[in-house]
């Protein structure tokens, strides 16, 4: 053999190596892109449904949050109306009712006084460690 075969027979066998280290390497990303394939398959077939799932949850909670925003803003009518309302009966009836309270304070203390115009006399009292004692009774003078 010469050197030229020798070369060429070297030259062979390098390209078969090569070839069948590539041909390994496109077996083994062909296996990988299987794999791969079948594994996002299996995620979309899972997450579809679980997204539908959250999409009906998130409108049903729009919803939910929709009837609350209506029954806060019921109550805060509510809460006004009722505040107009108790405005509305204490200025027309406040003034009022607390002149005819005052009157018939009036009448009763006119009512309860002597003759006499005088005050009644207030009865003094000592106070003994926690007893009420009464006032000593006077005796009328002679007179």
């Amino acid at each position: 053999m010469t050197g030229g075969e020798v070369a060429g027979i070297l030259v062979a066998v390098f390209w078969a190596i090569l070839v069948s280290f590539l041909a390994v390497v496109l077996v083994r990303l062909a296996q990988t892109l299987r794999a791969t394939t079948k594994l996002v398959a299996d995620v979309t077939e899972q997450a579809v449904p679980l997204l539908a799932d959250a999409s009906a949850t998130v409108r049903s909670a729009q919803t939910q949050l929709d009837r609350v925003d209506a029954i806060a803003s019921d109550v805060q009518e509510v809460t006004s109306n009722a505040s107009a309302l108790s405005t509305t009966v204490a200025s027309t009836f406040g003034g009022p009712l607390v002149k005819v309270a005052a009157f018939g304070y009036g009448v009763r203390r006119a009512m309860s006084r002597d003759k006499t115009d005088e005050p009644p006399a207030r009865v003094r009292r000592t106070v003994v460690v926690g007893r009420t004692v009464p006032a000593p009774r006077r005796r009328k003078q002679k007179g």
